[in-house]
């Protein structure tokens, strides 16, 4: 860990259910800074997670890796973590819950400015993200890396606060061309300040310097793309250097 960053183990209740989070800071806090909150895979909130949260950290802001699952809760092999998506992202109203308590845990901090929060996601968190802004959170940015985007629930006109980025693989089978398509569509049609990101012959999880790996391990279409990688963490803090 960097000397620049504390961290802190930090849960706290969603709707009866403890999620075991991790929460990332600068050195200094003497002045309150904007928050970011990162949701992760759905392999659970793991290391991968909390290192993107300890790189927002070196950026100046406070991140907290939330724990969408509850209870610390991870999967080993995607039979695992499929279920754990499935119980989450079927019941809109858990997910909003956790999602809620996660920014009232992040914004109630004496180190955070509780009116200037982000979120950012990674594949599933992604897909998270994306469905909180389209239900009009108070978030000043969204971001998905590798994100799904199809909804059962599209953005109203006017819904949608924040900036969003989304970064996508070209190639990936998860994210097809047609879903990028409709994206486009719902949020020029709700009035939404989108950017999407398209990158040629990158394909899932491009993000994680371990998917590679586990494509390998389990015959999925994971693949780390360090190009796509750089370029799309850039235009994250480039948005957040903005709007904050």
């Amino acid at each position: 860990m960097s000397s620049d960053i504390q961290t802190i183990d930090l849960d706290y209740s969603a709707a009866g259910t403890s999620c075991k989070s991790y929460l990332a800071l600068p050195a200094d806090t003497s002045t309150p800074v904007p928050g970011v909150i990162v949701l992760h895979e759905w392999w659970g909130c793991d290391e991968y997670a909390r290192s993107r949260a300890d790189q927002l950290a070196g950026l100046g802001y406070a991140a907290l890796a939330a724990d969408m699952y509850g209870d610390g809760q991870q999967a080993d092999d995607p039979e695992a973590a499929g279920a754990l998506m499935t119980g989450l992202m079927g019941d809109p109203a858990q997910l909003s819950a956790r999602f809620e308590a996660a920014r009232e845990a992040l914004a109630s901090r004496a180190e955070v400015d509780g009116g200037r929060i982000a979120a950012a996601g990674y594949c599933m968190g992604g897909g998270i993200a994306l469905e909180m802004a389209r239900a009009g959170a108070d978030l000043a940015a969204v971001v998905s890396f590798h994100g799904s985007l199809e909804t059962a629930s599209p953005a109203a006109p006017g819904a949608v606060q924040p900036r969003l980025l989304v970064c996508t693989g070209a190639a990936d089978p998860f994210v097809p061309t047609e879903h990028v398509d409709g994206l486009r569509a719902e949020m020029e049609a709700a009035g939404a300040r989108c950017e999407i990101i398209a990158y040629p012959d990158v394909i899932h999880a491009f993000t994680n310097p371990g998917a590679s790996a586990r494509g390998e391990r389990f015959g999925l279409p994971l693949r780390y793309d360090e190009g796509a990688d750089k370029d799309s963490w850039a235009r994250m803090a480039a948005l957040l250097e903005e709007v904050f």
